[in-house]
């Protein structure tokens, strides 16, 4: 049995009774473990049979929000039909292929460019650390550098920042990360944005995410009515209303929604 926890009762008789389920799901950490770097696009046969079996279920409508740039979530989700938004929801593929692009990437490049090569140069001569451009960001990620060294870089690469004109722009922090995006560069943004411009009336909404930048998006989706899951360890906080233990168990779970029937009329 699929060991969700949480409001199980409630997230059950939520999803039995929905008539449409709009899913929006986070790709790393989410369905599927995380790559050794954020530019290895490596397509998982297991998440691309779940989301072909969602997207066949017409009462199902399939989103992948992702912080991953546009062209890595079409890598790794190969589906017709799909709705993809990527850079947190700045660029956006609708299901008959129409690309969106919700801000004018001139607008931004020009400090992303004055940064690029500040950072470059902070980590050059430290292992460790990987800095990846998504065109419209640019993310500093050390998962794997020494606790004390990341702590001094990161704190050194944020103190860069304060040299530049940030009008347009949000920074994102975790653990051993810190990522400079456009404002819009926000994923509960980005699912107001999707319920405005493709609405889909009556439809239940299901998030699950494993990070920070989800908890954003799960607060939209709460205050829309739906439900929100976390894939995590017990350890996290969370304001989610479930919890899965891993991309794994979060792969098993999604393939029972698949399974799901809409409710007769009258029902």
């Amino acid at each position: 049995m699929t060991p969700l926890t949480g409001d199980v009762a409630r997230i059950e008789q939520r999803l039995a009774t929905a008539r449409r389920l709009w899913l929006f799901l986070d790709y790393d950490g989410t369905l599927d473990d995380f790559a050794p770097t954020p530019d290895d696009v490596l397509p998982n046969p297991e998440v691309i049979a779940v989301l072909r079996a969602l997207q066949a279920n017409p009462a199902l409508r399939v989103t992948l929000l992702s912080g991953r740039r546009l062209a890595h979530i079409e890598k790794l989700a190969p589906v017709p039909g799909l709705m993809l938004a990527g850079t947190y929801g700045i660029e956006i593929r609708l299901p008959d292929g129409e690309r969106v692009e919700r801000v004018p990437h001139a607008q931004i490049r020009p400090t992303l460019e004055a940064l690029k090569p500040r950072w470059a140069a902070l980590i050059a001569d430290h292992e460790g650390f990987y800095l990846e451009d998504k065109g419209w960001a640019l993310a500093l990620h050390g998962r794997f550098a020494d606790d004390a060294v990341a702590e001094a870089v990161f704190a050194t690469a944020r103190a860069q920042l304060e040299a530049l004109d940030l009008a347009h722009f949000r920074m994102l922090g975790g653990h051993k990360f810190l990522e400079l995006g456009a404002r819009l560069a926000h994923k509960g943004r980005a699912i107001e944005h999707l319920l405005a411009a493709q609405p889909l009336p009556g439809a239940l909404l299901l998030y699950l995410g494993d990070d920070d930048k989800d908890e954003e998006a799960f607060a939209v989706v709460q205050a829309h009515g739906g439900l929100a899951v976390v894939v995590a360890g017990p350890e996290r906080e969370s304001c989610a209303d479930g919890r899965l233990p891993s991309p794994q168990a979060a792969r098993a779970w999604l393939m029972t929604l698949a399974e799901l029937n809409p409710p007769p009329p009258g029902a």
